[in-house]
């Protein structure tokens, strides 16, 4: 399991660094535009008035935009589940499929490897690599507060990064789970995507259409908390968050110790053995 993990880890050396730093850049850019913003807080604010609902909707509460809670929120927080979310999708489909479709996986288990070994060490790799790259975006709020009169406190400003956490956590395990159910790793980390960004729209159009709150419950982005976190962080969806993640790995691993697996490439949808199925119960 760890000769395992500590391969899978090598091989996401490029994405920490990679995201990690590039959202680094992010914040720190973000932090030294807010002393501009705050200076000029009744201009912005007179402008945003022009704004129509369906931004406060999708980016939050601008009548918050010139305080630091709400400027990371607006500007930061309020979409990165989505990019981010695209992120773990694509590592949760590619966990154990990728190196299936290319012919690796069947000769990686030859050898004296047992499956849940092989699952839990890279599934210890996908949760390290999304942690690493997490704290690497709180390092760049901590760095650029240090000169900047933004203060959240280096503890506060954990609070969204959880919820985002719980987020990423909960869609990469949704694509690892139907890797393992669809014929291909491209089919189920464009689902998840398409998962993901129906969920955003869904949340954000709920807050315009009362009719929608109901469908919106069901949305995984209506618990993801970002200015909220902040006034007051709801442990209940973060642990809702994560045990839904949790039901789709356990998923996933029992379909990955059920399943065969292919030599190479993608698979089919094997309708020919549910239709003799059906034949037989006729």
């Amino acid at each position: 399991m760890f000769a395992e993990f500590k391969h899978a880890l090598q091989r996401s050396k490029g994405q920490i660094f990679g995201w990690g730093i590039g959202l680094f850049l992010l914040a720190l850019l973000l932090v030294s535009m807010y002393d501009s913003i705050a200076a000029e807080q009744e201009i912005f604010q007179e402008l945003l008035k022009v704004y129509p609902p369906e931004f406060s909707a999708f980016m939050g509460d601008f009548s918050s935009f010139g305080t630091p809670e709400g400027w990371v929120s607006i500007e930061f927080f309020s979409y990165m589940p989505v990019i981010l979310g695209i992120l773990g999708a694509t590592m949760g489909s590619g966990m154990l499929l990728s190196d299936e479709e290319d012919g690796i996986l069947d000769l990686i288990i030859a050898h004296p490897v047992k499956r849940t070994a092989l699952f839990m060490g890279r599934l210890l790799a996908f949760i390290i690599t999304i942690v690493s790259i997490l704290v690497i975006v709180w390092l760049g709020f901590i760095v650029s507060m240090s000169w900047s009169t933004m203060d959240i406190g280096w503890g506060k400003i954990w609070l969204p990064i959880l919820s985002l956490l719980a987020e990423l956590f909960l869609f990469g395990a949704l694509a690892l789970f139907l890797s393992m159910i669809l014929p291909s790793r491209r089919l189920a980390s464009m689902t998840t995507g398409l998962l993901l960004v129906a969920s955003f729209f869904i949340t954000g159009l709920a807050e315009l259409n009362d009719k929608l709150e109901t469908v919106a419950k069901l949305s995984p982005l209506n618990y993801y908390q970002a200015q909220e976190a902040f006034n007051e962080f709801n442990g209940t969806w973060f642990v809702g968050l994560l045990a839904s993640a949790l039901v789709f790995t356990l998923l996933a691993w029992w379909r990955f110790e059920k399943r065969d697996l292919r030599v190479a490439g993608e698979g089919g949808w094997r309708l020919g053995k549910w239709t003799k199925m059906l034949k037989r119960k006729t």
